[in-house]
Order: C-alpha cells, then sequence, then structure tokens
C-alpha cells in the first residue's frame, strides 16, 4: 500500500495523493491503536485513499473519527470512511464554529479565506469542548481547542505525542486566512501547545517534528519577525496589502502571492485590534493601512 508507514508502536500514517503547495507531500491520516482504532483526519474526498485506510483498518473495529479542522483536504472523507466503519466523527464544531467576534463581522461583509477550501458541509457527529477526552481500545485522547489556522481547529493528544493538524507543521509555516484564519488566535494557541510540552508532533503534512519546543518557539519568532517588518514598512507611509506583501515576501516562490496576501492580512488584522496599525477605510483586504498615532 502506497505512503503506508508504522511511527510507532500502535501508530501508522497513511498520506494521500493530493500534494501542492498548500498541502506538501500530501494530507497524512493517522490510525491510532491495535484492536478498537481511533483515525485522525480522514483526509480528502478520494476513492484511493478510502480504500488505503479500509485495507489498513482491516476487520479491526473503528471506535472514532477526529477531525483536525473542516479543511476540504482534511474533513471531506469523514461521511464515507464513517459510513463504512460505523465510526462517530468528532470535532470541535462546524466551519463556523470558533470564531471571533471580529472574523465574525469580516464573514458577514463577505469576506471569505483562501487556501485549502473550506468543507461547508462539515457536521460533526459530536462536538469536543476544549479538554475533552475520548476513549478508545488503546487508551485515551484529549482534545485541545487551538483556532487560529480556522476557528474550530482542535489538537489531539495521546500519550506524549501531539496530532497537531495543519497549526504546527514541520516543513513549512501555517496559512491564517480571515476570516476562517485568526493570528490573535494563532499566537495563543502556540503558546498553549508550547505549554503542553509533547514529546512529539504529527502534523497534518509533513514529516514529525521530533523536538516540539524548539519547532514551535521557531514559529513564533516566524511571526513575530513579519509583524515587525509589516510596522517597519509602514514607517515609510501608508501601504496596501499587495504593496506589502511584494516588498517583505521577496523570496516568494510563483503563485504564493495570494496566500501570503492573507498570511498579512492576517497580521494586520491582529495588528488593528491591538491599536498599533489602522486603516483609512473599514478593515478588509483593499483598505489602505498606516501605522496608529500610538504606534
Amino acid at each position: 500500500m502506497s505512503h503506508l508507514a508504522e511511527l510507532a508502536p500502535g501508530l501508522r500514517r497513511i498520506r494521500a495523493e493530493n500534494p501542492s503547495p498548500m498541502t506538501g507531500d500530501g494530507t497524512n491520516t493517522y490510525i491510532l491503536g491495535n484492536r478498537q482504532l481511533c483515525v485522525i483526519d480522514p483526509g480528502p474526498e478520494d476513492p484511493g485513499h478510502l480504500e488505503n485506510l479500509l485495507h489498513a483498518i482491516g476487520p479491526e473495529q473503528v471506535a472514532c473519527i477526529l477531525v483536525t479542522h473542516s479543511h476540504k483536504d482534511h474533513s471531506m472523507l469523514a461521511p464515507a470512511l464513517s459510513h463504512a466503519t460505523g465510526a462517530p466523527v468528532l470535532a470541535y464544531g462546524d466551519s463556523l464554529a470558533g470564531r471571533s467576534e471580529t472574523m465574525s463581522a469580516l464573514a458577514a461583509r463577505g469576506m471569505v479565506g483562501g487556501g485549502e477550501g473550506v468543507d461547508i458541509s462539515f457536521a460533526p457527529d459530536r462536538c469536543l469542548e476544549e479538554g475533552a477526552t475520548v476513549d478508545f481500545g488503546d487508551g485515551q485522547i484529549t482534545a485541545h481547542w487551538t483556532p487560529g489556522h480556522m476557528g474550530n481547529h482542535m489538537c489531539f493528544q495521546w500519550n506524549g505525542i501531539v496530532f497537531t493538524g495543519d497549526h504546527v507543521m514541520g516543513w513549512a509555516p501555517s496559512l491564517v486566512s480571515p476570516p476562517d484564519g485568526d493570528m490573535s488566535a494563532y499566537m495563543r494557541s502556540l503558546h498553549k501547545l508550547a505549554a503542553l510540552d509533547a514529546g512529539i508532533l504529527h502534523a497534518g503534512h509533513g514529516a514529525p517534528i521530533p523536538e516540539p519546543a524548539s519547532r514551535i518557539a521557531e514559529l513564533i519568532d516566524h511571526r513575530r519577525k513579519r509583524e515587525n517588518a509589516i510596522l517597519a514598512e509602514l514607517q515609510s507611509g501608508p501601504a496596501t496589502i499587495d504593496a506589502l506583501t511584494t516588498r517583505i515576501y521577496t523570496d516568494l516562490r510563483p503563485g504564493l502571492h495570494k496566500a501570503a496576501a492573507r498570511n498579512v492580512f492576517a497580521h494586520l488584522v491582529d495588528l488593528e485590534s491591538r491599536a498599533l496599525v489602522e486603516c483609512r477605510d473599514m478593515l478588509r483586504t483593499q483598505a489602505i493601512f498606516r501605522l496608529s498615532a500610538r504606534t
């Protein structure tokens, strides 16, 4: 079976065949346990990936299907896998769950996200609260609400392992694209994950992360540098998001300007909430931003 790897006793990973600039080598699906199983992030709506998953599951019973967040490449296969196995789908909530008032207001004005695409039909069988525990045959998983990449994003802790979805990845920083993504929440969630003191992280894309504290610190530092770069550029005068993106992302790969611009907007929304920047018009991607008089 392609892309099947045993990562540790009782832990296997199957990578979906959906490589892209946004998904790296593809979306990782994890199978936990040896008797009653837990599946984390079923993956995209791909019959071949479903076939690979069911082959790996074999005759064992699936006790639960956990979804870190409802981007299409993580959640779309959940209904089919649930139908095939009889296992319930568990997550924080639907695709609108967990949004802040600011992000809800942006959405109400017609702002849409970018990136992997939102699974608007996603509806878990059971919604998990912060700190909820899920029992299955080989142990217990703790759910941690980690909004930022998406409002309904959760990470799942199993023994010394944390499954981080798209919040922490080793191969690239997460896309934070309002109104689904929220930079203020993203930074808080990074600090929350750091406090878990995990031994290893398994992300929604890419390889395992063997030094969680170092990687999380690196991501926090990366975001602070982007924030400082935006503030430094605005010292020269008001600017649009496109102008800031071009001036800050000088080594950007072709085709990623739009994603980078969404990250810049996410930073600007956060900076505006902290009264460090302001815009001449209402908060939107077409606005012209400038330093606040208090900065």
